[in-house]
């Protein structure tokens, strides 16, 4: 066997012996798929009203969300705890903390400006109209 097609052979196998995860057909396929299954399942939350709650129903919307951006750190950034001397899953670690803090931030800052931009409604000023 040559020495290029030795060369051949790792490049289409995507071992380079660095320990940085290289990605396949099949794990772009499944980071795709798991990609639209995660989309999906919040659109349908809100557009068939399957929970009664408005609280759980952001719950589980903003957890979905945090699973899809893991899912796209792994299947499509390639993170692992073995590349990078480890580096990679510190990254993993940071951007978690960074996107719970934008989270319980917007949040926040929705709540507020519900509660202090939005009128109040008088029902009874609303009856004596109709």
């Amino acid at each position: 066997m040559s020495t290029h097609s030795h060369a051949h052979d790792d490049h289409h196998g995507h071992d380079h012996g660095d320990g940085a995860s290289h990605g396949t057909f099949n794990s772009y396929l499944i980071g795709f798929i798991l990609s639209v299954i995660l989309t999906a399942i919040p659109f349908w939350l809100v557009m068939d009203g399957v929970l009664d709650s408005k609280v759980a129903t952001a719950a589980w919307i903003m957890g979905l969300g945090v699973v899809q951006i893991v899912v796209h750190m792994v299947y499509f950034l390639h993170m692992n705890t073995k590349s990078e001397g480890g580096w990679n899953m510190l990254a993993l670690i940071f951007t978690l903390v960074i996107v719970a803090i934008a989270i319980a931030g917007s949040l926040w800052v929705m709540y507020h400006l519900n509660t202090n931009m939005m009128p109040q409604m008088d029902h009874e000023m609303i009856r004596s109209f109709g």
